[in-house]
C-alpha cells in the first residue's frame, strides 16, 4: 500500500454528462479523478462521476482527504451536492482551489450553486468539508512524500493544472485549458518535463478548432506535441466533447497513437498507474 500510485477516472467527458448507448465505453460522466499516493487519498474535480466515487469512498475505509479543483465551471463541480461524505461528519475533506483572479473564494461558489431556489440544500450542511484557497503556481503544504505542484492554465474564468510527485514517479492533469496563452505555453513543458503520465484537454481536434477559438479548450494534437516535447510518456486524452461517440474516440484514438504511441483516450473506470 505505501508504495501505490495510481490514477482512477470517475468521469472523463467535457461540458454536460451525456448518458446514452454512444458513450456507453468511454463514459459519459464529468470531471472526477481519485488520486491515491502511498497512504494518501487525493481527488481532482467533483464533476457527476463524484456521485458515485463518493458511495465509493462511504464503503472503504478513508475518511481524511483533499478535494482539488481545475476550476469552476458546472461540470467540475456539479457532483458535490451528491458527494456523500461532504455531509458525513465522520469525514474531513479539504477542498482547494487555486484558479481564482480575484478575491473570490471557493465557498463563495459553492455557496452560489447550493442555495434555493438553485438547490434546496445549502452549501453549511456539508459538515465534512474545510474550504481553502491558493494561488495557482503554488506548491499545496503536506506532511507525507506525495509533492504537489500547480501551474495557471488559460480557460475563461481560469483554471488550474497539477502535477503529483511520489517516489520518482509523476502524474499531470492538464484540463481545461487552451493553447495560445504565451507566458502559459511557455512554461507548460517544463512543469510537465519527464511525466510518466499527463492527463490532458483534448476536446477537439485540429479540424474543429477554428470554430471554437477561445472557449478555452485543446486538441488532441496539441496533446500529442506537448508529450512529444517534454518527454512525457503517456499522455491521456481527456475531456471528450459531448458529441463525441465511442466510435469517434476510437479513431482519435488511432490517429494520436500513430504520432505518439503511447496514448490513451480516457475512459471512464480506467485506472492508471505509472
Amino acid at each position: 500500500m505505501a508504495e501505490n500510485f495510481s490514477l482512477r477516472c470517475w468521469g472523463v467527458r467535457g461540458s454536460t454528462p451525456t448518458p446514452g448507448q454512444k458513450t456507453l465505453r468511454y463514459g459519459g460522466e464529468t470531471s472526477c479523478f481519485e488520486l491515491r499516493a502511498g497512504d494518501a487519498l487525493v481527488l481532482i474535480d467533483c464533476g457527476s462521476g463524484a456521485r458515485n466515487l463518493g458511495m465509493d469512498l462511504c464503503s472503504a475505509g478513508t475518511r481524511s482527504f483533499d478535494l482539488l479543483f481545475t476550476h469552476t465551471h458546472l461540470d467540475h463541480i456539479c457532483g458535490l451536492p451528491f458527494f456523500k461524505p461532504a455531509y458525513d461528519p465522520n469525514f474531513s475533506v479539504t477542498a482547494w482551489a487555486g484558479h481564482f483572479q480575484d478575491d473570490t473564494c471557493l465557498m463563495d461558489i459553492v455557496s452560489r450553486i447550493m442555495s434555493p431556489p438553485i438547490f434546496p440544500v445549502a452549501a453549511k450542511t456539508l459538515k465534512a468539508v474545510e474550504f481553502k484557497t491558493f494561488r495557482a503556481g503554488d506548491v499545496l503544504p503536506r506532511r507525507d512524500e506525495l509533492v504537489i505542484r500547480t501551474i495557471r492554465l488559460n480557460h475563461p474564468g481560469g483554471a488550474c493544472g497539477y502535477r503529483f510527485d511520489f517516489k520518482g514517479k509523476s502524474i499531470c492533469i492538464i484540463t481545461d485549458h487552451e493553447h495560445g496563452d504565451p507566458d502559459v505555453d511557455a512554461a507548460l513543458p517544463a512543469f510537465v518535463e519527464g511525466a510518466d503520465i499527463m492527463i490532458y484537454d483534448a476536446m477537439y481536434t485540429d479540424a474543429e478548432y477554428e470554430k471554437f477559438k477561445g472557449w478555452g479548450h485543446s486538441t488532441w494534437q496539441k496533446a500529442v506535441e506537448l508529450a512529444k516535447t517534454a518527454n512525457v510518456k503517456t499522455p491521456v486524452l481527456f475531456h471528450h466533447d459531448p458529441t463525441r461517440s465511442d466510435e469517434a474516440l476510437d479513431e482519435i484514438g488511432l490517429a494520436a497513437k500513430a504520432v505518439h504511441p503511447g496514448t490513451l483516450v480516457a475512459r471512464q473506470g480506467m485506472i492508471l498507474a505509472p
